[in-house]
């Protein structure tokens, strides 16, 4: 089976070597349309914009929003337990960039990942040198994983997950070899659900390196700025007393559904406001611009444009105000679920905010994490087939103020039952599988005898003052001594 794996290996090697100039062009292609950072692409190929600090360094590497929001909880825990080391986080998209850049810790660094070339990967690799690297959900790049395991770089895969469509895939003849080496290179793998852990044993992944902490996303975090915080008080204001609910991260074509049930609504409830966020922020300005030609009054938060009296529909097409804007609405219905081929996004962040959070049933893998807080309460996720039960639902919730408090109270608490420690866990195994490991094959190299250091701190545990004292050889602890005082 390795002997296949290296052969669809060499076979992917040598491909992604000759398709590179192909590759290079379409990110030209991509920066021309907006899509790559006009100044940063040389990151994409491996160069880089930034000064590689001394000392040992991990890399985090997420594609999109989602992922690199998922990834900084663990990047503050890593900061907060060993500040020594250097972290960098790379991603994708420019939306990613765009908001994750003003959410990192001081110190981190932030870079464009590189596409999966031979050239651009060594490069990258070449420059940075970390000393374990931590991937994002599914991200299995044969070059990547297979240079770095050459290079007796450390890696895990953490919320790790694979759709089914992709599971399929990578379990035919062809690929299946190929996805059974990679996996044998990580010596972590943190899946988001006991499901996700059974696809990969299938996929033939060390079932030792397997191990459970919970899905990151329900530890995701926004700092807001004062300012941006005095932006939603504003808007709670301008809302008063009205009713309101929000329909976020729709697709295209979903805005029908939740325009057709606005329009109901509006009759029973003249006053209603409802606040739209699309997935992406030229999607919420087309429906603005069509709302806009068919007469109505519409506010664009891009434009600071205010909910006055008349105006019943907030688009909110910007970045990274999710999490916040959720506090402004008793009702959320989280889009991207109404159609098939759609595959769901985060309820976590509506139900944090004690939101009733409805959806659709085209969730993709977010179905766990539904099962999850509806076994825990049933009133926690409400998925409805489409207009028709959403508009029943509404209208019951707007109806009944008891009905929707309960379903509010359920998901903010199955949302703090299922939050509860995963940080906490995440690090913890992340720690004992990879980076203890790395950093002492980083002592091993640096040490040329046996020079003991030794850090002293003082806590505070539930009113009693603790000493703990790390002994390290290098930058790996050998010993912690821990004692009352």
């Amino acid at each position: 089976m390795a002997r296949k794996g290296m052969l669809v290996y060499e076979i992917y090697r040598a491909l992604s070597y000759v398709v590179s100039p192909l590759l290079q062009l379409h990110l030209r292609w991509r920066k021309i349309r907006g899509l790559e950072h006009p100044t940063r692409m040389p990151e994409r190929l491996g160069r880089p914009s930034l000064t590689r600090p001394p000392g040992p360094l991990l890399w985090f590497h997420a594609v999109s929003l989602g992922e690199g929001m998922a990834a900084i909880p663990v990047i503050k825990e890593c900061v907060k337990w060993r500040p020594d080391l250097n972290i960098l986080l790379t991603t994708a998209t420019m939306s990613a960039c765009e908001v994750i850049t003003n959410q990192l810790p001081t110190g981190v660094l932030h870079q464009f990942s590189p596409i999966d070339t031979p050239a651009a990967m060594d490069a990258f690799l070449d420059y940075w040198n970390p000393n374990a690297i931590m991937l994002l959900e599914c991200e299995l790049w044969p070059n990547l994983i297979m240079v770095s395991s050459r290079k007796g770089i450390q890696l895990a895969l953490l919320n790790a997950r694979v759709s089914m469509k992709s599971f399929k895939l990578w379990s035919a003849p062809v690929l299946f070899p190929l996805i059974s080496l990679l996996l044998s290179k990580f010596s972590l793998i943190i899946p988001l659900s006991s499901m996700q852990g059974i696809h990969f044993q299938l996929l033939q992944a060390p079932p030792f390196i397997i191990n459970f902490a919970g899905d990151l996303k329900y530890a995701v975090e926004y700092d807001a700025s004062k300012e941006e915080l005095r932006s939603i008080d504003d808007l709670k204001v301008q809302l008063g007393h009205r009713k309101v609910w929000m329909a976020s991260s729709i697709h295209r074509g979903e805005e029908e559904v939740m325009l057709g049930v606005h329009k109901v609504l509006k009759q029973v409830y003249p006053d209603l406001v409802t606040i739209i966020v699309p997935r992406y922020p030229q999607h919420g300005k087309d429906i603005a611009q069509k709302l806009q030609k068919e007469g109505q009054l519409v506010a664009l938060r891009s434009q600071h444009q205010k909910i006055v009296p008349g105006r019943n529909i907030y688009v909110v097409d910007t970045l990274g105000e999710l999490r916040h804007l959720y506090r402004l609405t008793p009702v959320a219905v989280i889009g991207g679920s109404f159609f098939p081929g759609l595959a769901g996004h985060n309820i976590s962040e509506a139900a944090a905010a004690g939101c009733a959070v409805l959806t659709g049933y085209h969730v993709g893998h977010f179905s766990h994490m539904i099962r999850e807080m509806q076994r825990l309460n049933p009133l926690s996720v409400l998925q409805v087939t489409g207009k028709l039960e959403l508009e029943e639902a509404m209208l019951k919730f707007f109806s009944d103020a008891k009905v929707l408090e309960a379903r509010q109270t359920a998901s903010k608490q199955a949302f703090h039952a299922l939050s509860n420690g995963i940080i906490a866990n995440a690090w913890n195994v992340l720690y004992f599988h990879v980076l203890k490991q790395a950093l002492l094959k980083e002592s091993n190299k640096r040490s040329t005898g046996f020079v003991l250091k030794a850090s002293l701190h003082v806590t505070y545990l539930t009113g009693e003052a603790r000493v703990i004292c790390h002994f390290l050889l290098g930058d790996f602890i050998l010993l912690n001594l821990e004692a009352a005082i």
